[in-house]
């Protein structure tokens, strides 16, 4: 009787030591599983918000609508979302930086898995919407697609062609002013229709109207009036948030499609 409640004690202790390792074997596999799922996470780049201020303005000069739309966007995409604003004539700095966050592997060369996994989406005001369209065709011959391109009553330099939008370019849009000094192109068109959608050529009139931009510099309401309003209109810098929302999967109010 003794003997059998003895044996009985010793079966129940190893099989607990018997559970107990099991465990620890588990929890062990379940560790070093880890960084090989935080490498297949990490082996999509993230989505790439690119915006070019115009003029001479600075890449961070919060006046601008430009600046003020990717810091909401940062804030409200702490992750997964990769926003950055340049100078407009920092068309190259900004092509270095995109095939930085491409190249998943690290190894300076991109291969044709990493460059369709990018999700770029480009947008500018005055010269920098010209910038967008000539960083899109240098993408273009790069191989790399592109979401979206939008271009804020864009200003193209002498020599240079921002009505075409190349091939690789899914969806762009087009927001315009015709008065003033400065006035924006107004007939963006597909190099190639069947790979392009012209989202349109959307016209704004400011000879009636009270914006005042009274952050903007002075010369800027003075000489290049229309041209400084089309910039601080809110009602252009919501549609062009709606448009970079929708093209990266999410709603204008910020949730996930369904």
């Amino acid at each position: 009787m003794i003997c059998a409640l003895v044996h009985r004690r010793i079966f129940r202790s190893i099989g607990v030591l018997i559970l107990y390792f099991a465990a620890m074997l588990l929890v062990a596999r379940l560790i070093s599983a880890g960084p090989i799922a935080a490498n297949e996470a990490s082996s999509e780049p993230p989505a790439i918000v690119i915006g070019f201020v115009g003029g001479y303005v600075s890449h961070d000069n919060p006046v601008h609508s430009e600046v003020q739309l990717a810091a909401r966007l940062r804030r409200e995409y702490p992750t997964g979302v990769n926003v950055e604003t340049y100078e407009s004539y920092r068309g190259k700095k900004a092509r270095q930086n995109i095939l930085k966050i491409l190249d998943t592997h690290r190894d300076g060369t991109l291969t044709m898995e990493e460059k369709q996994n990018a999700r770029i989406i480009i947008y500018g005001h005055s010269w920098g919407g010209a910038e967008s369209v000539y960083l899109a065709r240098q993408l273009e011959k790069d191989g790399i697609p592109v979401l979206l391109t939008v271009q804020v009553d864009s200003i193209c330099a002498p020599g240079k062609d921002d009505l075409t939008i190349p091939g690789n370019v899914a969806q762009a849009a087009n927001f315009y002013q015709d008065h003033g000094l400065l006035r924006g192109d107004h007939d963006i068109r597909a190099a190639n229709p069947a790979h392009t959608r012209i989202i349109g050529n959307v016209r704004f009139d400011y000879r009636k109207s009270a914006l005042t931009c009274p952050e903007y510099p002075w010369y800027d309401r003075i000489f290049a009036k229309p041209h400084t309003q089309i910039e601080c209109d809110p009602a252009v810098w919501n549609q062009v948030d709606s448009l970079i929302r929708i093209s990266l999967g999410f709603e204008a109010s910020g949730r996930p499609r369904q």
